[in-house]
């Protein structure tokens, strides 16, 4: 267990879901939590709910130069959580260009601009925390998951590069594949969704995974292995289980 009394934390994506189930989460343990997403209402009305030190900071993290601005206006942190995203379900043969585009631009590059902006003074003083958030789509090509699938690989394998860097360091990098999450974005699926959970169960084993010294959790549990296990399946049989085109 982390001690967490007194340290700073930047949730990014966090004024619903689970990403302010986890800002809960952090706060309760007594980590001052400075909150950002877009909507600032949604920021302010958590941040008057939450129970112990925390402030918030509307950014829109498509915005390189936005998010460094409110990197530099939120100061030293001791760790950063991406939990942005934006979804809408796509067939390749249903394609829309300006949802595949916000998918990659939020999903990845928001992640990687909101790191960019705080992995430096983390290097220079030998420190930090970053916990990126990809999903359980992102394991292998998945019908229906143009654009949120690929988005999510991307972050996958940029939080493997960079604890590939920085494991031997004081940088703690840690990445969290979540299943379904009973949310808004959830709420545009009209397929079953085996293993949904609520946001606030899935928070909790979210910080359950900050707590520990492990790299990489994938959840719910026995659900994840199926899509791990599919990594080694030939290509005949994944698309024969998993494809829908003749």
């Amino acid at each position: 267990m982390n001690n967490w009394q007194g340290k700073r934390y930047w949730l990014v994506g966090a004024s619903e879901g689970l990403g302010r189930e986890v800002a809960f989460a952090l706060n309760r343990a007594g980590a001052e939590v400075i909150v950002s997403a877009r909507s600032e209402d949604r920021l302010k009305a958590l941040v008057e709910e939450l129970p112990g030190k925390a402030s918030y900071v509307a950014v829109d993290v498509s915005d390189r130069a936005a998010v460094e601005a409110a990197a530099e206006q939120i100061g030293p942190l001791d760790g950063m959580v991406y939990l942005a995203g934006v979804y809408w379900p796509m067939k390749a043969s249903e394609w829309n260009n300006a949802e595949a585009e916000a998918m990659a631009d939020i999903n990845y590059l928001g992640a990687s601009r909101c790191v960019g902006a705080v992995i430096g003074p983390m290097v220079e003083r030998g420190s930090g925390h970053i916990v990126l958030t990809g999903s359980l789509s992102g394991f292998r090509g998945l019908p229906g998951a143009i654009g949120y699938g690929a988005s999510k690989a991307a972050v996958m394998y940029l939080a493997e590069s960079m604890y590939a860097d920085l494991r031997n360091t004081g940088i703690k990098v840690q990445l969290i594949n979540p299943g379904f999450i009973k949310t808004r974005l959830t709420d545009k699926n009209d397929f079953s969704m085996p293993f949904i959970m609520e946001a606030d169960e899935a928070a909790r084993v979210f910080f359950e995974h900050m707590n520990s010294d492990g790299f990489k959790r994938s959840f719910p549990t026995v659900f994840s292995w199926l899509f791990r296990v599919s990594q080694f399946f030939p290509d005949w049989l994944y698309y024969r289980i998993f494809g829908t085109g003749k």
